[in-house]
Formats: structure tokens, C-alpha cells, sequence
């Protein structure tokens, strides 16, 4: 049933989505995610992105690191080692291509979550697909957000746990035989000391972590990519003619590798899920377009760069054979790649790499569990706690799980998790794009750090206590035009 399933929503349904979306919004808003590539480290790089507000919301950068964590996990080392055995170097392609427009796509749905987040009681902020399916739709749809927030919980609070925590814990059975159940354990305590403190603590543990394992990773890849300098456009022909079924040897065909490529792809990079937006929300920007390209950054350095390098560290060893395919899958493979290119001691790096990537990976899951529940239960605290207790208990149940059960499980609800935001994305374009051209405006206006003006956006149902402006914006505002309200006060 789960593969029937599977078939059908990612042979037909989704391909077909994920096309309209982001095909449809790169064309729209002419190609935002290249046009905005070099503002994305100018917004990085500017003080904004590293500050807070009195509330203590998170920061661009901190938003960021965190939705890092999340897209970077298991899917850049394992979910690529299975997208390369089960359709071929030529996977890799369409993954390439899923990102590429994954990043309009991240961009679109970051943009609107940060225009419908709500301010709550205690100062901070609350958004996501739930929020802008209800806000942005309409009371009609209030259904499709309940949907999506069910699915959310189901597929990354409980689903993507226990297959972060079986990844990890497999990768250490294997580099250094340590039993799965302790391995299992030891990942529940340490998550348990973390989650208990909210999101405040596991952004300040991320802003730490996501650099080192990401930095750390990319420095083994360059290593072996300068190892293997001249066989490196020999890769490149082979993932391109696999990817047009022109080398018929080479995994299961076109079919299998665009397949592959955009289910792993997708696994990867969530763009077009809606986990994201659920993080970009409560950073606190001058501009809901600023965090949309602040994301979409993220699915570059998720696809196009961290997962090229576990993609090349495979396919430039000698334990990946094209004409055959691999006798090894999952992570067995990255670990048995890099070894091959560096010696025993790449097994133990690949295992350390899943760990830092797994560990990340499960606090952000949380996270989005959280935000699931909050829709629902407005903060109700001793379900939160029971909700943190299910967690601990996935790490441990999770690391004895069969692959083959979690990913078939994984990929259905994230299937249908990616139907239900997906259909509300191409419902939002127009808001979408106007959110857009009103940062466009602000850019070509020679306003370099665009301020949002919600009351000019009233008819959207924005929450006016969401966005109040600093004194610092209000000589911006007045530039472009808009009423300027009093300082720290709401624009109404």
C-alpha cells in the first residue's frame, strides 16, 4: 500500500506540482532566486541580519542556521547515497534541478510566512503554512491548515525523527560497533536536555553546531575533489547522460532517476513542504522578502552544495561501479566512498558528520512538531511536555527501526505534506508576488534595506501587531512614501 501510494504521488501528482510552483515562480517574478543570489549575502552581512528585538526573536542569520539544520541531515549523506543506487548518477541531475527551483519555491512560501505570522501574547511570533493557509485563503480553508498542521506533526515530529536517529545510529554500528539501542539512548538524553529549554536554547545550540558540521564536511569534500582533479568532468558527463537515460547500464533509467532525484531532492532541500516557513516566521526582519531570500540561500548551500559533495565523494571512488551498480546502499556507502578516497578514518568521519547532521536535524523536527501543536492547543504547556517525551522515546525507538519502513513511511506523509502546501502556494502567488514587487520598488527606490508597511497591505489580513517599526525605519518609510507611524508602535 505505502508503495502504491508512493507511486502515485510522486510518479504523477507531485512532479506535476513541483514543476507549476517553481517553474511558474521563477517565470513570474523573473528569476528572484538569481536575480536576489548576491543580495542573500548582502542581507547576511548586514546588521540586521544578526539582530534582535526587544522580545528576543530570532535573529535572519539565527532563522537561518536553524532552517539549515534542518535541511541538512540525513538526506545529504544517506538519502544521496540511495537517490545514486536506486536511479543512478543521473539522480543527482534532478536533484541539481529540484533545488535550483526549490529556491523560488523557498522563497514564495518564506515570503508569506513571515507576511502572515501573528504576534502572540508574550511579544513573540507565530507563522507558517497553517497560518497563511488560514489567513491567506481564508476561513474556507481553515480545513487545509488543520491538515497541514497534522501532517506536519506526524511526518517531521515523528516520522523524520526516527529516521534521523536509525541513520545515525546505523553509521555508528558500522564505524564503530557500538550497539543501535545505545547509540539510541545516548541521542535521547542529550535531545531531552535541549528540547526541555525551547526554541531560544536550540537556536543558540544550532548557531554553534550547523557551522562546524557544515564547514567541516565541505572541507573533506574539497580535499577529495582535489584529489580527483581531472576525473571531475568525467562525473559531470556521467550524472547529465544518466539523467537522459543516455547511458542505459547506469540504474534504472530516466524514469528511476528523475524519481530518485526529486524524491531524495526534496527530501533534502523541503522546499515546497512548508517546514521552513515555520522557522522563517519568527525571525524578526525588516521585510517578509528579506527572510524569502535569506531561504532560498539555504537550498542552495542544501542541494547544489552539500549534497554535490556527498554525490561526488561516491561517484569519484572505487566503491561505486556505474556499469553495475552498487552492492552497498544508504550511508554503508558514503562511509565506504571516503574511505576509499582517504583511508579507514573517512568511515569514522562520515559517522561523526551524520551524527552532528542527525543530532541538528531532530531539534528542528521538534520544532516543527511544536509549531503543529501550537495551532492547535495555543500553547497548552503540559502537552508540549508530553510532546518533548514522545521525542526522547523516537530517538531510542527510532534507531532500531527498519530503513526500509521509515523511508517508505517518511516518503507518503511527506508526499502528502507537500500536496497540501503546495496546492496553497499556487493560491498565494498574487499576494506572493506583490509581497515581491513591493521589495522591488523599495530596491530600485535606492532604499537598501526595504521596511514593510503593513498598512498598505490591509486587505491581506496581515497582523498589524506583527510588524512594528523601529525608529531607525521610520526616515526609510518616509522616503518611499508610506505614512510613518510612531516608533515601536504597529503600523495600522
Amino acid at each position: 500500500m505505502l508503495d502504491l501510494i508512493n507511486d502515485l504521488l510522486w510518479g504523477k501528482v507531485l512532479i506535476a506540482l513541483l514543476i507549476a510552483v517553481g517553474v511558474g515562480f521563477t517565470l513570474s517574478s523573473r528569476f528572484v532566486q538569481f536575480r536576489y543570489f548576491a543580495r542573500m549575502f548582502r542581507i547576511l552581512g548586514a546588521s540586521q541580519a544578526f539582530k534582535r528585538d526587544k522580545h528576543g526573536h530570532l535573529s535572519s542569520f539565527q532563522a537561518l542556521l536553524l532552517s539549515i539544520a534542518g535541511r541538512v541531515g540525513g538526506g545529504n549523506i544517506a538519502g544521496v547515497a540511495v537517490a545514486i543506487t536506486l536511479g543512478g548518477p543521473g539522480a543527482i541531475f534532478w536533484m541539481w534541478l529540484v533545488g535550483l527551483m526549490g529556491m523560488a519555491t523557498s522563497f514564495l512560501e518564506c515570503t508569506l510566512a513571515q507576511a502572515y505570522k501573528t504576534a502572540q501574547p508574550d511579544g513573540t511570533y507565530r507563522g507558517g503554512p497553517a497560518y497563511y493557509i488560514a489567513r491567506g485563503l481564508g476561513s474556507r480553508w481553515k480545513w487545509l491548515a488543520a491538515l497541514y498542521s497534522v501532517l506536519l506533526l506526524v511526518t517531521f515530529g515523528f516520522g523524520f525523527t526516527a529516521l534521523q536517529s536509525y541513520a545515525v545510529a546505523t553509521s555508528f554500528d558500522d564505524a564503530f560497533g557500538i550497539p543501535v539501542l545505545y547509540t539510541g539512548i545516548g541521542m535521547a538524553a542529550v535531545v531531552g536536555l535541549i528540547i526541555f529549554g525551547g526554541i531560544k536554547r536550540i537556536a543558540r545550540v544550532t548557531e554553534v553546531l550547523v557551522p562546524v558540521m557544515a564547514v567541516g564536511y565541505l572541507l573533506i569534500a574539497f580535499v577529495v575533489l582535489g584529489m580527483n582533479l581531472p576525473r571531475i568532468p568525467e562525473v559531470f558527463l556521467l550524472i547529465v547522460n544518466s539523467a537522459f537515460g543516455l547511458e542505459p547500464a547506469v540504474g534504472g533509467g530516466i524514469g528511476a532517476a528523475i524519481m530518485m532525484g526529486v524524491k531524495r531532492g526534496l527530501f533534502s532541500n523541503e522546499a515546497g513542504l512548508g517546514s521552513a516557513p515555520n522557522v522563517a516566521a519568527v525571525a524578526y526582519v525588516p521585510h517578509p522578502a528579506n527572510q524569502g531570500v535569506v531561504q532560498a540561500f539555504s537550498v542552495f548551500i542544501d542541494t547544489l552544495i552539500i549534497c554535490s559533495a556527498t554525490a561526488f565523494i561516491i561517484l569519484l571512488s572505487g566503491a561505486y561501479d556505474p556499469t553495475s551498480g552498487a552492492d552497498i546502499g544508504g550511508v554503508a556507502l558514503t562511509q565506504v566512498s571516503l574511505a576509499d578516497h582517504v583511508g579507514e578514518w573517512g568511515r569514522s568521519f562520515v559517522s561523526v558528520a551524520l551524527l552532528l547532521f542527525g543530532f541538528s536535524t531532530i531539534l528542528y523536527n521538534y520544532y516543527l512538531g511544536e509549531n503543529s501543536l501550537n495551532y492547535f492547543s495555543d500553547g497548552n504547556v503540559t502537552l508540549f511536555n508530553l510532546f518533548r517525551i514522545a521525542i526522547v522515546a523516537l530517538c531510542a525507538w527510532g534507531a532500531l527501526t527498519d530503513l526500509g519502513t521509515v523511508f517508505a513511511f517518511a516518503d507518503v506523509t511527506m508526499g502528502f505534506l507537500a500536496l497540501a502546501n503546495l496546492i496553497a502556494l499556487l493560491m498565494l502567488f498574487k499576494p506572493g508576488l506583490r509581497l515581491m514587487r513591493d521589495f522591488d520598488e523599495q530596491i530600485r527606490a535606492g532604499i537598501r534595506h526595504p521596511v514593510f508597511d503593513a498598512q498598505k497591505f490591509a486587505d491581506l489580513d496581515i497582523d498589524p501587531a506583527a510588524w512594528e517599526i523601529e525608529p531607525e525605519d521610520i526616515e526609510r518609510l518616509k522616503r518611499y512614501g508610506a505614512a510613518a507611524p510612531t516608533a515601536g508602535q504597529p503600523v495600522k
